[in-house]
């Protein structure tokens, strides 16, 4: 049972509250606000029927504390200075962030003194003897016209006790954190070290992941820019295949662990005819292989195209020893150019011409300039994540679980519990088996007799 499902069902199993510092007496300097109460939740589900079976069996309701300024806040703002990181890999909307985050901080509560830490939390160990850069609104006027992050990233871990030096050293009381599962888990730890020392630190993560596999957070920023820059990608590969006979446009994308953006962009573009996940695995050999199916598809129309995450079908490739990154995370095997020898072998020895075209444009995608849905998406989780630090919030990510309402709080130890992943079952991969009619290819006696080559 997925990580969600099985919340839902069982809310008492799990915590939704947010760890606090300490109760909030000094009244906020935010003009003219709408504030939130204190006791604001927003349900995780609005199926009645789970919610039903709650009150009747007397279970909390599974919710989340609602983001947003409050009245009265836990750090002083005369007295607080700030830290900003971003950790992991790359993603479209870092600098959106950075910016927001620096010009709430500024605008909004006043605080002057906010430091960059420069590579992630590599930043934070005293042995890397790694500067952090001052940051003002004037630092950060114009980087969100820019791709990737001005702070610099890094993967690895640090130690936990050396960071928690540094923030000590340096008199930090606001830390946000910028990353996916990895970086989160960090920040976790960071708050667990500071409650142990009793140190009134707020650390607040912010959402990072193109692939969009943290739970419990909604879409996070980056996805929809990397799903709206495969068009083209896609497009081309879709032109490529067509214009020679058994053409075959090959795209590989990004998704480690989970095919959203590939679905996504099989969905938004409807000339794919093959799309390859993680969470569905699929056979080379036999009738209902890859090798079969794309044989009837040539059969029918003489081109494919085939979009591939990068962490489907990581199982079919032998020989090759799997290695991991600084973070710990197995690196995955090329599954693009793995397909791209299969299918040459496969129709070389078939005695079948054709014509194949790899493209990969990850990390083409990954370092550019957020586009105007997650631009926005980033401005209002930096907004969430300074009015939660500054109430004294900490050991939580700001997400926004239900697109178009109010930013909520979740605990880092649920949204970093599992990768979230493509439900088989859902809208969104019978979207995707709607499109691309892929079932017709691999299982050929299901097709309709009256369905279209």
């Amino acid at each position: 049972m997925r990580i969600f499902d099985n919340v839902v069902q069982n809310p008492a199993d799990y915590n939704f509250e947010i760890e606090r510092l300490g109760p909030c007496k000094i009244p906020s300097p935010i003009r003219n606000p709408v504030f939130v109460a204190e006791d604001a939740r927003m349900l995780l589900t609005s199926d009645t029927a789970i919610l039903k079976r709650c009150i009747e069996k007397g279970l909390p309701l599974p919710s989340f504390e609602v983001s947003g300024p409050h009245e009265k806040i836990f750090h002083d703002p005369a007295w607080s200075r700030a830290a900003i990181l971003t950790a992991g890999g790359l993603c479209p909307g870092l600098n959106h962030v950075i910016k927001g985050l620096v010009e709430i901080l500024s605008f909004d509560y006043g605080i002057r003194t906010i430091y960059g830490i420069r590579y992630g939390y590599r930043g934070l160990a005293a042995r890397h003897s790694l500067t952090p850069m001052l940051l003002d609104t004037e630092v950060v006027d114009t980087i969100h016209t820019l791709g990737g992050t001005i702070l610099g990233s890094s993967r690895g871990q640090q130690d936990t006790s050396e960071m928690v030096d540094t923030l000590r050293r340096m008199n930090i009381n606001l830390l946000f954190c910028i990353g996916g599962d990895g970086s989160l888990r960090a920040a976790r730890d960071l708050a667990i070290e500071c409650r142990k020392r009793k140190l009134a630190i707020s650390i607040v993560g912010i959402p990072k992941t193109i692939d969009n596999d943290l739970n419990f957070v909604g879409r996070s920023f980056g996805f929809e820019t990397a799903v709206t820059a495969t068009s083209p990608v896609i497009e081309s590969a879709h032109m490529e295949a067509k214009g020679t006979i058994n053409g075959i446009g090959l795209i590989k994308l990004m998704g480690r662990d989970s095919g959203f953006i590939t679905a996504y962009a099989t969905v938004a573009n409807p000339v794919v005819n093959f799309c390859l996940i993680p969470e569905d695995p699929f056979t080379m050999e036999g009738e209902n292989g890859l090798l079969k199916a794309l044989e009837r598809r040539l059969n029918y129309k003489s081109h494919a195209v085939i979009v591939v995450a990068e962490g489907a079908g990581q199982e079919l490739i032998k020989g090759e020893e799997q290695t991991r990154d600084a973070s710990g995370n197995l690196r995955k095997k090329d599954i693009g150019e793995f397909l791209r020898q299969q299918f040459e072998a496969h129709f070389k020895k078939l005695g079948t011409e054709i014509s194949i075209k790899y493209f990969d444009p990850s990390y083409s995608i990954r370092s550019i300039p957020a586009v105007g849905a997650d631009a926005i998406r980033c401005y209002m989780l930096a907004r969430g994540a300074v009015h939660a630090a500054m109430a004294g919030r900490t050991n939580c990510v700001v997400g926004n679980l239900h697109d178009g309402a109010a930013n909520t709080l979740v605990p880092i130890e649920l949204a970093a519990f599992e990768r979230q992943r493509v439900d088989l079952h859902g809208d969104l991969w019978r979207a995707v088996l709607d499109a691309t009619c892929q079932g017709d290819y691999f299982y050929p006696s299901n097709r309709p007799s009256n369905a279209p080559p």
